[in-house]
């Protein structure tokens, strides 16, 4: 990654509210985004994104590239909540690690469309399945957390597999992502070209006010981890660089498009600040939420937008 691309995202307005959101805690400044806001702005990402991603596939076909694509996103959705688990569990406990390991195996949408964000602004193309696959990575990693803590914990599992698995599908964001996906894939391109102003043209402004409302929530959940001794934040700062490193170096040598490269190896870096809460406190309510998710939230999402996400797309290229 050069200094010029990194100097390019430091830039970025999206990124530049983000921190002025941290700022904001920071000073004590009264700023805040009007309550419920968020959560309609959230929906409205989701939407657009997965009705767009539900376009891009329809007008794709299935093949060998696309199979491979979500191969990799699956199989890393199940194998690096095993590898966080074993790493943290001595550091942490079981139960915490167990739920640190479902929230790097998972996903953060919002990392996913700032990746996208990313592309657009430098003209790159990429495949509707990647939205299919932001969803269908979430479930994987959740049920293996859960797994490693009945298999290393010692009061059991709290939630059949099969409630926990509807509850991940049924989650608002990953049902919501998927539905507007399918409606997308199942629209006319004219019917879609109608509502391009909203789902389109109006994209950017509104992730600039949802990064903004995240880097409020970030500053208020950092300190928090500081008196959690240094491992969770070594973990959170330098496992995401390290695998989404190590994925891009890989992936370069596949034959799929450069911009599904970049969004895949994104999603296997990223860490899920969302869906995994909301399943955790139900299925390990041992866990503490006040470490994994600032950990997902507070770190792993500002170092991934700031630097992560040119580092890997430097690399692929």
């Amino acid at each position: 990654m050069n200094l010029d691309t990194l100097l390019t995202n430091l830039t970025n307005p999206a990124l530049l509210f983000f921190f002025m959101g941290i700022v904001a805690v920071r000073v004590k400044s009264t700023l805040s985004l009007p309550e419920g806001s968020s959560k309609f702005i959230s929906i409205y990402l989701l939407f657009s994104i997965g009705f767009k991603g539900g376009q891009e596939l329809s007008h794709g076909t299935i093949n060998g590239e696309m199979l491979q694509v979500i191969s990799i996103g699956l199989l890393s959705a199940a194998l690096i909540p095993i590898l966080t688990f074993f790493i943290l569990r001595t550091k942490v406990g079981i139960p915490n690690a167990s739920a640190i390991a479902a929230s790097y195996g998972s996903v953060s949408a919002v990392t996913f469309i700032t990746a996208i964000a990313f592309l657009e602004q430098r003209g790159q193309a990429f495949g509707g399945h990647m939205v299919a696959l932001m969803a269908m990575m979430e479930a994987p990693a959740i049920i293996v957390g859960v797994l490693l803590m009945k298999v290393f914990g010692n009061n059991g599992l709290k939630q059949k597999l099969g409630d926990l698995l509807k509850h991940a599908v049924t989650n608002g964001s990953v049902f919501l992502l998927l539905g507007a996906t399918i409606i997308g894939f199942i629209a006319s391109e004219e019917a879609a070209q109608g509502i391009a102003p909203f789902t389109t043209d109006i994209f950017k402004g509104f992730l600039v006010l949802f990064l903004l409302d995240m880097g409020i929530k970030s500053g208020k959940e950092i300190g928090s981890l500081w008196r959690r001794g240094p491992a969770p934040i070594l973990w959170a700062v330098f496992a995401p660089l390290i695998i989404g490193s190590a994925m891009a170096f890989l992936i370069q040598f596949l034959s799929v498009p450069y911009g599904d490269k970049v969004l895949l190896t994104v999603l296997i870096a990223s860490a899920s600040y969302i869906a995994v809460p909301a399943s955790m406190k139900i299925a390990i309510p041992e866990a503490n939420p006040a470490l994994y998710t600032p950990m997902a939230l507070a770190i792993t999402f500002p170092v991934n937008i700031m630097v992560g996400i040119p580092l890997y797309a430097s690399i692929i290229a």
